[in-house]
């Protein structure tokens, strides 16, 4: 079998096509003779011969043409009579004085030179040439139409047929659509093993829709499906069902799937099948030839026999205007979804896309992945195609993350425009329009984090424009982060209203995109008070413009313009809030901005933390280490080494004194916590007879409830029971002052009491195994339990 070739492509006209080519030569010439001869006629005119000699007389006569026995006359340009642009004929009779009358009215006399070579030349330049070049148009026309078979083929298919070494696709080299995948995969599987599946009463689905928007992958899937099966794969379009003449639709449908049927198994893939399968729909009246190319769809699907691994599928983006015929079971038993890929899968088509492509370190598919949301297969594909041009344009030998967010640029907004310059009053509107939409997005903790500013004209018409990428994926929006969205997308035409004090024609996108936005809360998501969970609207065209239909009456759809206006209403006066608010930090962004026209996020936030006195993020961290060192005695420049024993003291940090754990030598250098069985090791001063703490707190973290990363718990902590003794259930220390005494409760060397560590923990008494340590410290228990001599 020939790959990728019609059965008909190399077959040449047959002797009966040529002779109906002759045939339909022949009938065209008459035709056209017949035409011809009906023209002159109605441009020519029979005269008397005595009306004849009277135009003689009147001297109306230009020129007398002798044709045979015929006498063709013209008449002079001044004649009222007769027309001159029309040419009138008498015929000849005898008479012997006709050449003097003729000169004796000065009229122009012609003769008729009958050449038999001339007339066989204009015979042949007249009617030979033109027919043969007739027969030979006819004949390239015929013979490239209808598969190959001249005009006796014009009902053939002309599916194109491939095999797997014709594709070089398989499902290695499609990402993004894994459960699409997964189900193609069972039908490869069933063609190469049909009988594990037969085995038990399955059968092989007739038909496969595959549906989604445009770019996403549905017929490279397709040919994927083509390089796995190794198959037979007739593959065309649904326009190609429908030539030049009336009625070859059906046939061709008959003919695919005899040849079909005869290389079973195999696959047929219809390409944009909403070309043939568009709703029989008698409202907007019929097309016969589609809905004949339709019915007889219906019926060959409906016919064959899929036990032999015949398999129809079908690729479309308007699955909403199908036939309810062509979707039900048993024609196109499965509806596979290709949608656009999320954050996964765009990671894994540019990772596919770019097996190829050299790639430097900087390269993160994951950040690329993020700043692409709602990109298809094709965009994904171009973006990286665009970012190696530019590789290879800027003189570089691999495609850095630079040159991937170029394309990404490229791809949505167009190229820079360089050669539309911007007088200097343009470029400060526009740079404190796309200032707006920056701050306000760095106000709203609902919105996204900006990514780039320029005020740049693109090719698209964009003047200038803020990238905002998300710090992660979102499948749902809750209702304030579309307000914010909505206070975002109106902050521009704000900033120019406060700054300018008037307003221009650069925010009829921020605008539509706003309406759009505040609409579809209000007519879909019942985000509105005033019209609650009302469904108003219906999405149409779902995967390509996915216009909206309301679903109310007029004095409705007023009263939804009317609270889509107070809702813009509101997010503008939100905007020009938060723009007044932090002016200066506008300005200053806004000047930086006309200088440098290009900016990144970071050089944004830190020019607005500047203004704001905010620290950045790094700096406040380090703050915080060091103010905490301070407060606690704990220098790390030192070494960390935590004060001696014997002064006890506040959080815990500062030993334990005289009794307490280690001797009292404190912490050891350079560790915050406890760190597990450095404190109080097993058997050594345990507070909990013995095991004490176990292995102490987590090293850096402190214990629970205090503060960190030494504090003791606080008020609301619970010292942890120990093996020997139990702590009192009470509420921990107090927060901020360690261990009670200065000196410590439990004398050297001597574990915790065993009495349940109340008695012993306080008053050093024997059953804690010592003697009362000096009390110069606060007693932890509440008043209610202790004694009347202790309170």
């Amino acid at each position: 079998m020939d790959n990728n070739q019609n059965r008909n492509n190399n077959k040449r006209p047959s002797g009966q096509s040529i002779g109906v080519l002759v045939v339909i030569m022949i009938l065209t010439l008459i035709a056209v003779s017949m035409m011809n001869s009906a023209i002159k006629k109605s441009q020519t005119e029979e005269l008397g011969y005595e009306e004849f000699v009277q135009m003689l007389e009147n001297n109306e006569i230009d020129t007398v043409r002798e044709s045979g026995n015929r006498l063709l006359i013209t008449p002079k340009a001044e004649s009222r009579s007769y027309n001159r642009f029309k040419e009138y004929y008498t015929v000849r009779i005898q008479d012997a004085d006709f050449a003097n009358r003729l000169l004796a009215s000065d009229v122009h006399i012609l003769g008729e030179d009958v050449n038999a070579g001339a007339s066989v030349l204009s015979f042949i330049l007249g009617w030979v040439l033109p027919s043969a070049l007739m027969i030979f148009l006819l004949y390239m026309m015929f013979s490239r139409m209808g598969g190959g078979g001249g005009v006796m083929g014009v009902g053939k298919s002309n599916a194109k047929v491939y095999v797997q070494k014709e594709t070089g696709v398989t499902f290695a080299d499609v990402a993004g659509e894994d459960e699409a995948k997964e189900s193609l995969v069972e039908i490869v599987d069933f063609l190469h093993n049909p009988g594990k599946y037969t085995k038990i009463g399955a059968k092989l689905p007739k038909g496969a829709l595959l549906v989604g928007p445009p770019g996403t992958g549905k017929t490279l899937l397709a040919r994927a499906v083509a390089g796995e099966a190794h198959v037979p794969f007739y593959s065309l379009s649904g326009s190609d069902f429908v030539e030049m003449f009336v009625g070859v639709g059906a046939s061709r449908v008959r003919d695919l799937f005899k040849q079909a049927q005869q290389s079973a198994p195999c696959i047929i893939f219809i390409d944009e099948v909403d070309a043939i399968g568009r709703s029989r729909d008698s409202r907007f009246g019929g097309n016969d030839e589609r809905e004949q190319t339709l019915n007889q769809l219906l019926s060959e699907m409906d016919g064959f026999d899929s036990s032999k691994g015949l398999l129809v599928m079908a690729a479309t983006n308007r699955p909403e205007i199908l036939d309810p015929a062509l979707l039900r079971p048993g024609r196109f038993d499965r509806r596979i979804i290709v949608d656009k890929p999320d954050l996964k899968g765009r990671i894994n088509i540019l990772k596919v896309h770019s097996k190829d492509v050299h790639l430097d370190e900087t390269v993160d598919f994951e950040e690329i992945a993020l700043a692409t949301s709602g990109a298809v297969g094709a965009d994904l594909a171009n973006m990286m195609n665009e970012a190696a041009i530019n590789a290879v344009k800027h003189g570089r030998n691999a495609v850095s993350q630079k040159d991937l967010f170029e394309a990404v640029e490229l791809v949505l907004v167009g190229k820079e425009k360089k050669d539309r310059i911007l007088s200097k009053e343009e470029r400060r509107i526009v740079s404190y329009h796309e200032v707006g939409h920056a701050l306000v997005s760095a106000l709203q903790k609902d919105a996204e984090p900006v990514q780039k500013i320029t005020i740049v004209p693109r090719t698209m018409g964009a003047l200038g424009y803020v990238m905002q990428v998300p710090e992660e994926e979102k499948f749902l929006n809750t209702k304030k982060e579309l307000q914010a969205m909505l206070v975002g997308a109106l902050a521009g035409r704000a900033a120019e209203e406060l700054v300018f004090d008037t307003v221009t024609t650069g925010a009829a996108n921020d605008i539509e995109q706003a309406t759009r936005i505040a609409r579809a809360m209000v007519t879909q998501y019942g985000m509105s008070e005033k019209f609650g969970l009302m469904g108003l609207e219906t999405q149409e065209n779902q995967y390509l413009t996915g216009r909206t239909v309301l679903n109310c009456g007029d004095a409705t759809a007023g009263e939804i313009d009317q609270e889509v206006m107070r809702i813009l209403k509101e997010a503008y006066a939100e905007a020009k809030r938060l723009l007044s608010e932090n002016r200066d930090a506008m300005d200053k962004i806004a000047e930086f901005l006309i200088e440098k026209e290009t900016i990144t996020g970071k050089e944004f936030m830190r020019i607005f933390r500047q203004v704001k006195g905010i620290p950045e993020p790094e700096e406040e961290d380090e703050e915080k280490k060091t103010r905490f060192a301070r407060e606690t005695g704990a220098d790390r420049r030192n070494g960390g080494q935590y004060p001696p024993q014997g002064q006890g003291g506040a959080g815990g940090s500062q030993g334990y004194g005289q009794s307490g754990a280690g001797a009292g030598q404190g912490y050891p250098q350079g560790q915050n916590g406890m760190a597990g069985g450095q404190g109080y090791g097993q058997g050594q001063n345990g507070m909990a007879g013995g095991q004490g703490y176990g292995q102490g707190y987590p090293q850096n973290q402190g214990a629970p409830g205090g503060r960190p990363p030494y504090g003791y718990p606080g008020n609301s902590g619970q010292v942890p029971q120990g093996a020997g003794g139990q702590y009192p259930p009470y509420p921990g220390y107090p927060q901020g002052q360690g261990y009670p005494g200065q000196q410590g409760r439990y004398p050297q060397g001597q574990n915790a009491p065993q009495d349940g560590g109340m008695t012993g923990w306080n008053n050093g008494n024997p059953s804690g195994g010592a003697a009362r340590g000096q009390e110069t410290g606060n007693d932890w228990r509440r008043p209610e339990d202790r004694t009347d001599t202790e309170r």
